[in-house]
């Protein structure tokens, strides 16, 4: 009796959101699975892999890879974060129902503990917004993916959330930002954002004056979009690593694309 309630326990535990913030998540995308969901499964199933931020729900329920996928490490940028709450590193990153794989703590876009060419694919959701030298991290990205390994990636559309009235960034400001070697306490954007938030559609974030006491704290929480994607953004990143776009999809929240390395030099 004793050991079934403990794996009953378990297993609550690992269906049930973690925060708010992940229950939030989990209505948003419990209800927008893709319907090309098996060109993505069918070029990842079997492979081992590394994810930049989560786990994430999306790939429990708009795009349910982590069923299918053999094994998966993760990197999130600190032990504790809003997303995730405490975490370890070690083998403590618990993607799907109790399968683990090992926890790096450490920036995306310094990933100096992995070795190059390692991982089958990467795959990454709702995190590059949050990365203030999105090239710097895609060198990175690439470097430990073995070569013609893949790269998803699902960023979220303006539209379906605060960033709705700021601009889309195009491809030479993030150039910019990578041969200036921005760096992750950059604020560049701050003012742009305090302008144009939609507090409306970030009740966490409180009112003007806490979201900018907040937003100035940004290297310790992550929670600015540094920058807004669009696919033509998102497309012209593929085409500078050379990256082949395989899959590209939308939903009323994200963007979806999958692509393929090269065999690197």
């Amino acid at each position: 009796m004793t050991k079934g309630v403990t794996y009953l326990k378990k297993l609550i535990s690992n269906l049930l959101p973690k925060s708010c913030m992940d229950l939030l998540y989990y209505i948003k995308y419990s209800k927008e699975r893709l319907p090309t969901t098996y060109i993505y499964n069918e070029t990842l199933m079997g492979k081992h892999g590394i994810e930049i931020g989560g786990p994430s729900l999306a790939f429990k329920t708009t795009l349910p890879i982590y069923a299918l996928i053999s094994t998966l490490d993760g990197v999130n940028f600190s032990n504790k974060t809003m997303w995730e709450g405490v975490i370890e590193g070690g083998n403590t990153f618990n993607y799907y129902k109790g399968r683990l794989g090992k926890q790096f703590i450490a920036e995306a876009t310094d990933l100096k503990d992995i070795k190059s060419n390692t991982y089958d694919f990467l795959i990454s959701s709702n995190c590059l917004e949050h990365v203030a030298n999105t090239l710097k991290a895609l060198d990175e990205w690439v470097r430990v993916i073995k070569p013609e390994g893949y790269l998803l990636l699902v960023l979220p559309k303006k539209e379906s959330n605060f960033d709705r009235k700021r601009p889309y960034t195009d491809f030479n400001h993030i150039l910019s930002d990578y041969e200036g070697n921005i760096a992750e306490d950059d604020l560049t954007h701050l003012d742009e954002i305090l302008l144009h938030h939609d507090l409306s559609r970030d009740i966490a974030a409180g009112n003007l004056a806490q979201f900018k006491q907040r937003s100035l704290s940004n290297l310790s929480n992550r929670g600015l979009h540094h920058h807004v994607f669009d696919m033509p953004l998102i497309k012209s990143i593929f085409s500078h690593y050379g990256i082949d776009l395989i899959q590209s999809d939308e939903n009323r929240y994200d963007y979806f694309a999958l692509g393929r390395l090269g065999k690197k030099l």
